[in-house]
């Protein structure tokens, strides 16, 4: 299978949507419910492609490229947690979308979960996959930053491979070539280049700490909420999933073996089960 086969048999539009005067990259398919998706750092919508068949069985999906991030413009100022919601409030707005349910996946758990802090009627439910931004860990940090750094200034593909391997657990099942040619592209579209500080703003002290998810912000959050954590994160270990899942009430914590930072590419399936379950109210 490839990214796009599969989709094959789920009607889906690739488009562009102007948002709040932002270029904005979104793929979507299916009715019901609007779900959106929201991809890691330096990450892209076809984090998201192994899920979407099963998904827009029940609701209908929204993958985006965040601010800066695939094929979405930038601002040209730094990427912070802010413009991050700022952002998907103004794709929401242009869709139609009063209210949506949230899968964010690391960087895009942390902007799911600040959304849902200070926009709570914007948000029904809530799954947070991997999600960063809880701590400022400089080794991770400096990982993020110069692993990114290294596959985009540099035309050498097996980078970008290293790159992506760096999320799973097993790199030999997960990641493609297909899913390396497609991040390898962007990483090398002018543009994309171009804002790469912007991007990794979040990789400093200065911008990180003051953005960061506090245990007061995930108080706030009142959306029944879904922790997902893979038990080999490279970018966490388990107990950091558990504090996120103490600090907002009445969320639940899986904990995916044999599995790193995308639970929901890594075990697609166990995950598609346990999120529609969750979504629907089902578990």
């Amino acid at each position: 299978m490839t990214i796009w086969t599969d989709l094959i048999e789920t009607p889906h539009a690739l488009r562009y949507v102007d948002a709040g005067g932002v270029r904005t990259r979104s793929l979507t398919a299916g009715q019901g419910d609007a779900v959106v998706f929201l991809h890691g750092t330096s990450g892209h919508l076809e984090a998201f492609v192994r899920n979407l068949p099963a998904h827009a069985g029940h609701f209908a999906c929204h993958a985006i490229d965040m601010l800066g991030h695939g094929y979405t413009d930038g601002s040209g100022e730094p990427y912070r947690i802010p413009a991050y919601v700022d952002h998907v409030l103004a794709y929401l707005d242009a869709v139609g979308v009063e209210r949506a349910h949230f899968v964010g996946e690391s960087l895009g758990g942390w902007v799911a979960g600040r959304l849902a802090a200070d926009h709570p009627d914007r948000v029904g439910k809530l799954t947070l996959v991997a999600p960063g931004g809880t701590v400022a860990n400089p080794a991770v940090m400096d990982r993020i930053k110069t692993s990114t750094r290294k596959a985009v200034e540099n035309d050498d593909v097996a980078l970008t491979r290293a790159r992506l391997e760096l999320l799973m657990h097993d790199p030999a099942q997960d990641v493609s070539e297909e899913l390396v040619q497609v991040r390898h592209a962007i990483y090398h579209r002018p543009s994309f280049v171009a804002g790469l500080g912007d991007l990794l703003c979040l990789q400093e002290m200065d911008n990180r700490v003051p953005d960061l998810l506090s245990e007061e912000q995930m108080g706030r959050i009142v959306a029944p909420t879904l922790v997902v954590w893979g038990a080999q994160n490279p970018f966490g270990d388990v107990p950091e999933a558990g504090r996120i899942r103490d600090s907002i009430a009445g969320a639940r914590l899986e904990v995916f073996g044999e599995c790193g930072h995308w639970p929901q590419h890594e075990h697609s399936a166990r995950f598609d089960e346990l999120n529609i379950g969750f979504l629907l109210g089902e578990q």
